[in-house]
This record gives C-alpha cells, sequence and structure tokens, in this order.
C-alpha cells in the first residue's frame, strides 16, 4: 500500500536506483542507519500526511510498509 512512497523517500535519500529496492530489502542493506530512519519517517510523514512514531523494531521495507498500515487503519 505505501511501498512506492517508501521507495521513493529511500531513493531520494540514498541515490540508490528505486528499481534495487524490494520489500524484503533491509535498511541496513540500502546504507539507511538509525538517523537516516528518522529523516525517512519524517519525510513520509510529509508525503502520507500522517504522523509516524516508531514504536516497534523495522528491518525490511515490507516491515515498514506493513507497520504504516498497521498506524493508518488504527486512524
Amino acid at each position: 500500500m505505501f511501498y512506492d512512497a517508501i521507495k521513493k523517500v529511500i531513493s531520494d535519500r540514498t541515490g540508490c536506483d528505486p528499481d534495487s529496492i524490494h520489500p524484503e530489502s533491509t535498511f541496513s542493506e540500502l546504507g539507511i542507519d538509525s538517523l537516516d530512519t528518522v529523516e525517512l519517517m519524517m519525510n513520509l510523514e510529509d508525503i502520507l500526511g500522517f504522523e509516524i512514531e516508531l514504536d516497534r523494531p523495522i528491518a525490511t521495507v515490507q516491515d515498514l510498509d506493513s507497520f504504516l498500515q498497521s498506524k493508518r487503519s488504527a486512524q
């Protein structure tokens, strides 16, 4: 559901090719550290229009997509 937005933000942040980003890609494989994760969340908040507060570990793009879906449906 949020996969395309996540890919765009990661690609913009890291400069990697969006086609190289897959649901099973880990943030560490994509060169994203904890500081980058915070900035990614802020960018996603702007794009998606709702507040994102990570309350569990997120390791992969799919983890983040599932997390965002759960937060969106809870609002």
